[in-house]
């Protein structure tokens, strides 16, 4: 039993015209443990303005102006005149590393 099968061909071919073979490479193919597959954080990536911070922790327009002023995610903005650009990722993990975002 060392023939290799294609498993796309295998999947598209009807049961009843299997071979012996061919059925157990099948099975042994789905009950096989898979690697682990890493799942990557989906990336937050890049907001602008204090909306962009709004909508990355999911509060209003005046808490967010508040976060931002709090000082807490300051390593995440760059600021250019008016021009706000905020790293999602990273906003996210300062704010995890405070402890989370506590306004007054």
């Amino acid at each position: 039993m060392n023939k290799s099968f294609d498993l796309n061909q295998l999947l598209q071919k009807p049961v009843a015209m299997m071979t012996g073979e061919e059925l157990y490479f099948l099975f042994s193919e789905i009950a096989r443990p898979k690697e682990k597959e890493v799942q990557q954080a989906v990336s937050k990536g890049t907001y602008y303005g204090i909306n962009g911070i709004a909508q990355l922790f999911g509060c209003s327009v005046p808490t967010a102006n508040r976060i931002k002023k709090s000082g807490i995610i300051d390593a995440a903005i760059t600021q250019v005149g008016r021009k706000i650009v905020i790293d999602g990722d990273m906003a996210l993990e300062l704010a995890k590393k405070a402890g989370g975002i506590k306004i007054k």
